[in-house]
């Protein structure tokens, strides 16, 4: 098994990017090998400084980068050795079996949906993230910033694809779905969220367990909390400044630690067909390294295959 890293992606790229990747190669050996990517004039020297086991690494040469300033789009189609079209080409090749970057969040999007593209039923792939519970253990939320706007449709395909990366990933065995509205009641909510509640309630590939609401965020009221991603993201990055806030207080608490991204190290990307994980722009050779061991994980539990016979029963 390979897992591809984009060794130009992230704020402290490629220093912290080939940081990490020899981190994760140590904890993964044996099991899968890690792959970099980008110019390697640039990344070979930095690996020989961590030894003769992080030379001998596996280098893909890049030679452009698509920056964080850049329009994804455009940048990623006229950038075609950028780290991140390279990136995806092994990946829907089959070279690799997982790939992360820290790198232009809009560019890994368009490259999950240009090259290896959405699986066959699923209307718009999605972004998901990491819910730490007061009572141990994570939950999933989806979407936190792929879709801003969500039809109905999108916002239950959101529910399955999060129900099943809770099962086969996190290893929760009956996944409960909580749909993020502004009541518990069936009828409150916008017009999207109404309709979005009688389509899930009535899905048999999910345990919906009704709306929840902000306060159920941490709870162990769901273990999957579907939203789109204007307030999944808003949602995300108030979790982030509380953790924040805490550091510059100097206010230590183990639970509260959970909401560091380095942690987690990325978002999973749902409902394509291949293994992609999107970085923290600030990714730390921490943050990498779980980036890269939660791209084996998905790659090692199968969820993409369990996601495509979900889609197409």
């Amino acid at each position: 098994m390979k897992i591809a890293l984009d060794a130009m992606g992230g704020d402290f790229a490629p220093q912290a990017a080939v940081a990490g990747a020899v981190l994760a190669a140590q904890r993964l050996a044996g099991k899968a090998e890690v792959v970099l990517i980008g110019p390697e004039a640039e990344i070979r020297p930095l690996l020989q400084q961590h030894g003769p086991e992080a030379a001998a690494l596996e280098v893909v040469p890049a030679s452009q980068v698509i920056e964080m300033g850049e329009h994804p789009t455009k940048a990623f189609q006229q950038k075609q050795d950028s780290t991140i079209a390279v990136g995806y080409r092994l990946l829907h090749s089959g070279e690799v079996d997982a790939f992360c970057s820290a790198g232009n969040t809009g560019a890994m999007l368009v490259g999950a949906m240009f090259t290896v593209k959405p699986v066959a039923g699923v209307l718009r792939p999605a972004i998901a993230n990491f819910v730490p519970k007061v009572g141990g253990g994570m939950g999933l939320m989806v979407d936190v910033g792929a879709n801003a706007d969500c039809k109905p449709e999108m916002l239950e395909q959101f529910g399955e694809l999060g129900s099943l990366y809770a099962q086969y990933v996190l290893g929760i065995t009956h996944p409960k779905v909580g749909l993020m509205s502004l009541g518990e009641e069936e009828g409150k909510g916008s017009a999207v969220t109404q309709a979005a509640h009688q389509l899930l309630k009535v899905n048999p590939h999910i345990h919906f367990i009704g709306n929840i609401e902000g306060r159920d965020l941490f709870n162990d009221k769901a273990d999957v909390i579907v939203c789109d991603g204007f307030t999944g993201n808003v949602i995300l990055k108030m979790a982030e400044s509380v953790y924040d806030i805490m550091v510059a207080r100097q206010l230590n608490d183990a639970y509260f630690e959970k909401l560091n991204y380095e942690t987690v190290g990325g978002s999973p990307i749902l409902g394509i067909n291949d293994n992609a994980i999107i970085g923290h722009g600030v990714s730390t050779p921490l943050a990498i390294c779980n980036m890269l061991m939660q791209g084996y994980q998905m790659a090692h539990s199968g969820i993409v295959d369990q996601i495509k016979d979900s889609f197409k029963s």
